[in-house]
């Protein structure tokens, strides 16, 4: 069986994992993606320490749980938005203003809806977490 959406598994086994309330968690297979989205997540606070183990297949993520998410998800189809759309999927994908974040990839790199605002730079939505 093929894996077609790594960012999708990866956040819903996150997701799963909170919500059962373990404190660790373990995702496969990993990717450049993942890490990014996975690194953003952490500077927000929403997810603890993770590592990366190279396991000789396509690598696995073992991430620390704090119990700081309500609900992520992947965002398909993966919509492109300018500066000044921000707004627009903040309301769509997220509960309330100034309550979570959506994650984009941009020229920058992987970041957060209000860091590519303030860099005034569009991208490639990904993910929301809150």
């Amino acid at each position: 069986m093929t894996l077609n959406d790594t960012l999708a598994v990866a956040l819903s086994t996150i997701y799963n994992h909170e919500r059962i309330g373990k404190t660790e968690c373990v995702v496969r297979p990993a990717s450049k993606m993942t890490t990014g989205v996975l690194r953003v997540m952490q500077k927000a606070g929403y997810i603890g320490d993770f590592e990366v183990i190279d396991n000789g297949v396509g690598g696995v993520y073992r991430i620390k749980l704090g119990g700081k998410i309500s609900y992520c998800k992947a965002i398909k189809p993966r919509h492109s938005v300018k500066v000044d759309e921000f707004e627009k999927w903040e309301r769509r994908f997220l509960p309330a203003k100034n309550l979570g974040m959506l994650i984009l990839t941009t020229s920058k790199g992987v970041v957060n809806h209000e860091k590519a605002r303030k860099s005034k730079v569009g991208g490639t939505l990904l993910a929301y977490v809150y």
